[in-house]
């Protein structure tokens, strides 16, 4: 981040400053019902506003149409949270470029925070387009990216813009890119890397750049079961991708002739179906019945992972280790969780998505060294692909 301005660097007063904030947050019956990014934002917005910047924030939610306002996508109850966390009023505009955003834009006082209708209600956002480039960057003097979590969007609101403008990083950016930069080129050693989640396809190229710099790699949830069958092993109906095993062969491969130890389960959970209720037994992985699924690791397996865990002086996880929304599945992914946060010596780094969801879920987020706010952020970082929204800082 050497090369980018942070907000640090920002004559802010008396400047309207655009920008882009990640309130991308779960929303129910008009409230929102985990405001996690709504507060990584807060040193950001409280930083500008007590430099005496008139704030004009901006973000998406969900994935609407693009063709006008959904109630369902509305960012209202987001302005409202945000107004009950700065304990003070927040604007909100009705559209995000329009004639009620460039109205409460222009009646902005220095300190003022005001928060524009969801970006991706207009379609143009998501292209990137040139004239929505320009009007979104009318209402500014000044662009500063805060939304991690969009950074590997290239859209108008995280890329465009910030070529029209002054462009600076909050400090939630700059402390995630710094954060998960600094781990892949100078990590603590050891250094233990744990992926989880349903697919291999998914996580393919992490696994290839996570095999070039950490010391052991923990594998678990779904997309274990299709390097069980480079191994050679039986799944039963485990979810399984037939076209990966040849390369996640070649992992296992490239694994051993860089010394790094690659860790695959041992025993399974294994259930008859896909239900919270099913019948289920814990069985070694060379004996999993043809007409069972595996849905999380087992005990034994579980006690190993958290062995190695222990012994780590950097830990990077993202993805769980099975199906942890049900409980019947969700020992695996809590051990793992445990052992991390028991590791107190460790630089621990939960890497987005559902491994947040599962430190949350299990009470854990206060035991991490970081949490990250962005999922497919922080996995095309880790894998060493270019930022968006961080190339345009630049």
């Amino acid at each position: 981040m050497s090369d980018i301005k942070t907000i640090d660097a920002l004559d802010a007063r008396g400047k309207r400053v655009l920008v882009r904030v990640d309130f991308n947050v779960p929303v129910k019956d008009g409230a929102v019902t985990d405001d996690t990014r709504i507060r990584a934002a807060l040193p950001t917005i409280q930083k500008l506003a007590d430099d005496g910047a008139r704030v004009i924030l901006m973000s998406h939610l969900g994935r609407p149409s693009g063709t006008g306002f959904e109630e369902a996508f509305t960012l209202r109850p987001a302005a409202l949270r945000l107004a009950e966390l700065l304990g003070k009023p927040v604007a909100f505009a009705a559209d995000t470029v329009g004639e009620d955003a460039q109205a409460k834009a222009a009646a902005l006082r220095d300190g003022d925070v005001l928060l524009l209708e969801n970006l991706r209600f207009d379609k143009r956002e998501k292209k990137n387009d040139p004239g929505f480039c320009e009007e979104l960057a009318a209402l500014g003097e000044a662009y500063v990216n805060d939304a991690f979590g969009t950074a590997h969007r290239a859209h108008a609101s995280t890329a465009g813009v910030a070529a029209l403008l002054p462009a600076y990083a909050g400090y939630l950016m700059e402390r995630e890119v710094g954060t998960l930069s600094g781990m892949l080129e100078q990590p603590k050693r050891p250094f233990v890397a744990i992926l989880g989640g349903s697919k291999v396809s998914d996580k393919i190229k992490v696994i290839d750049a996570l095999i070039d710099k950490c010391d052991t790699l923990i594998i678990g949830g779904g997309m274990c079961f299709t390097f069980l069958l480079a191994q050679g092993l039986s799944v039963g109906t485990s979810l399984k991708e037939d076209e990966w095993v040849e390369r996640a062969g070649e992992m296992l491969a490239k694994a051993r002739e860089r010394g790094v130890e690659l860790l695959l389960p041992t025993d399974v959970v294994c259930a008859d179906r896909f239900a919270e209720d099913a019948a289920t037994k814990e069985v070694p992985v060379d004996a999993i019945p043809a007409d069972m699924m595996g849905l999380d690791i087992g005990a034994g397996t579980a006690a190993r992972y958290a062995d190695a865990i222990g012994k780590a002086a950097t830990v990077f996880w993202n993805g769980p280790m099975g199906v942890f929304e049900m409980d019947a599945f969700a020992a695996g992914t809590k051990a793992v969780a445990e052992a991390v946060a028991d590791n107190e010596a460790a630089d621990t780094i939960i890497g987005g998505g559902d491994s947040v969801a599962a430190v949350n879920k299990f009470g854990l987020a206060d035991k991490m060294t970081f949490i990250s706010t962005g999922g497919g952020a922080s996995m095309e970082l880790v894998q060493g692909e270019a930022l968006p929204g961080v190339e345009a800082l630049r």
